[in-house]
């Protein structure tokens, strides 16, 4: 199932995607996708979306997930991007904080923050927590998944980099944190060792990967991450990116005003942001 969420930021509605990529509404079955609902969507199997009523067309998309209480992400998570960095692949995952401020609708615009000069693009496999999870083992950790989604990683990396202190403040500008535009549950995607990625800047491809080579996989970050704090249904994981964001061209380059930038994952959707600068 692909379920998404649509309609004004702060005030988005449930919906389920039916077979033709149509959005149909499930505001009388469900308040929202978050919280408690998302550790019983199986139950929503027994819905035939036909019976749904159908959305309008050009309905804002939200974030494919509500209430979200931590939006962690990990880093230098894929040898070539760590190559590209000048970086080794850690010991460990690399693990920093999204705050979740920065989450928006798949298609709102990239806001680059006053001053900034260094505005980066980095497309990601993303996952929702769909039960709690603590001291959990890498074999069960999937059962902890309520679905995967596309994740724009976008970064300032002169607050990330240049700046003292840790990367959060690099990655939590707001509108830095584009998810979904679908929540789509493990069956339905597969294996999610083996998507396709992809990223474009004003029609050219800059990023073309595949999670294949991801190093620290998604049970090993559940488990991971449950060793030292409690993952709560709703929390969004992001795991990284391959090679081809802006730092990593020689000379690098990043995202200016009017820039547009598309990038999809295999049977996760797409997303297109265009650049605005913050007042």
């Amino acid at each position: 199932m692909k379920f998404a969420r649509y309609g004004e930021r702060g005030a988005e509605k449930p919906a389920l995607v039916d077979a033709n990529g149509n959005l149909r509404d499930l505001s009388a079955h469900v308040g929202d996708i978050a919280g408690d609902v998302l550790t019983r969507l199986d139950t929503f199997k027994s819905i035939d979306p036909e019976s749904l009523p159908l959305v309008d067309g050009g309905q804002r998309l939200g974030a494919c997930v509500g209430q979200t209480g931590k939006f962690i992400c990990i880093g230098l998570n894929y040898a070539d991007h760590a190559a590209e960095s000048g970086m080794e692949v850690p010991p460990e995952p690399v693990i920093f904080a999204k705050y979740t401020s920065a989450i928006c609708g798949p298609n709102d615009p990239i806001i680059i923050p006053r001053g900034s000069e260094k505005t980066d693009w980095e497309v990601e496999l993303g996952f929702v927590i769909g039960k709690t999870a603590k001291y959990v083992s890498e074999e069960n950790a999937l059962d902890h998944v309520a679905g995967f989604c596309l994740i724009n990683d976008v970064s300032e990396r002169a607050y990330q980099i240049e700046r003292a202190g840790q990367w959060s403040k690099g990655k939590s500008s707001d509108n830095f944190g584009p998810t979904g535009p679908w929540l789509v549950t493990p069956d339905e995607v597969g294996d999610f060792d083996k998507l396709g990625m992809w990223l474009d800047v004003n029609g050219e491809r800059v990023q073309d990967g595949s999670t294949a080579t991801m190093v620290y996989r998604v049970p090993h970050l559940i488990a991971y991450l449950s060793q030292f704090f409690t993952l709560h249904p709703g929390d969004i994981i992001s795991t990284g990116t391959p090679p081809g964001v802006g730092l990593g061209f020689k000379p690098p380059r990043y995202l200016k005003e009017g820039d547009v930038v598309e990038l999809g994952i295999d049977k996760l959707g797409t997303q297109r942001q265009v650049c605005v600068k913050d007042d």
